[in-house]
């Protein structure tokens, strides 16, 4: 994986590790890093030795702050929509990405740093983490996603107040209204937690587990049979090596050891 100026990255057992690491600037996504988040995940889509993946933000005050101001301050009508898109499109891959992508979010995640962790598909928050969409502070309205991923996981009447009126959520309220998975005292307690989670997933079959992004995502969108997508998913998976290893390793009564082929 090549070398990225805003986001640092390790690998370890398997875990892809990501750090939005703009602490001076409280992390806030300008351009080059939504492109660096789009050039990681089109490799770990093709990467077999990555299964899963967990993102922060550097440092204790921000997980991502926002977008980056300087950049939206010279937006025009044009270029604003492709502003917008090439948002939209980035945290896509992330939302279709077939490994997991877990965020563990501590302090703020605003703007569009809380349509990065909701875009994943699971977050872990500590208990500084606080949510919002304040962009009609600005006159503006969230671009990438916001408006449509904040109302499918929370519903739309709280979604609305929250959109309308820009207040922030802290860890506990976005956990009662089910944006959160788990709330943990710290930053290091909330990757331990994340990374129990992953290695659980990690244990299934790949196969599966990237279908299961596949039929969750088709809930949400307009013009896919969701029913239809998971029976032809089903259908894929009694294909595959990994559907005859794990039935033949529970008749056998032992571990499946899962390839994802």
């Amino acid at each position: 994986m090549a070398e990225q100026k805003n986001i640092l990255f390790e690998t370890k057992d398997g875990i892809l590790y990501l750090t939005i690491s703009r602490e001076s600037k409280l992390n806030a996504l300008n351009f080059n890093t939504l492109e660096e988040l789009k050039n990681i995940f089109n490799e770990v889509n093709d990467n077999r030795s990555i299964r899963g993946v967990i993102i922060t933000g550097a440092g204790e005050k921000a997980f991502v702050a926002g977008a980056d101001i300087n950049e939206i301050s010279e937006l025009n009508e044009l270029n604003a929509r492709k502003f917008a898109e090439f948002g939209q499109e980035v945290f896509e891959i992330i939302e279709s990405c077939h490994k997991p992508v877990v965020a563990v979010v501590n302090g703020y995640a605003l703007g569009g740093g809380c349509e990065l962790a909701i875009a994943c598909h699971m977050r872990i928050a500590t208990t500084n983490a606080k949510f919002g969409q304040p962009e009609v502070n600005l006159g503006l309205i969230p671009g990438y996603g916001g408006t449509q991923r904040l109302t499918h996981l929370i519903g739309r009447t709280k979604a609305t107040e929250i959109l309308m009126t820009g207040d922030m959520l802290d860890a506990n309220e976005a956990k009662a209204l089910g944006l959160l998975n788990h709330v943990e005292a710290t930053k290091e307690e909330a990757i331990a937690r994340a990374e129990e989670i992953l290695k659980k997933i990690m244990s299934k079959a790949p196969l599966s587990i990237g279908m299961i992004v596949d039929c969750i995502n088709a809930v949400f969108a307009n013009d896919e049979n969701g029913y239809q997508i998971e029976a032809n998913s089903f259908a894929r998976c009694v294909k595959s090596e990994d559907y005859r290893e794990g039935t033949t390793a529970f008749l056998e009564k032992r571990k499946p050891n899962f390839k994802g082929e």
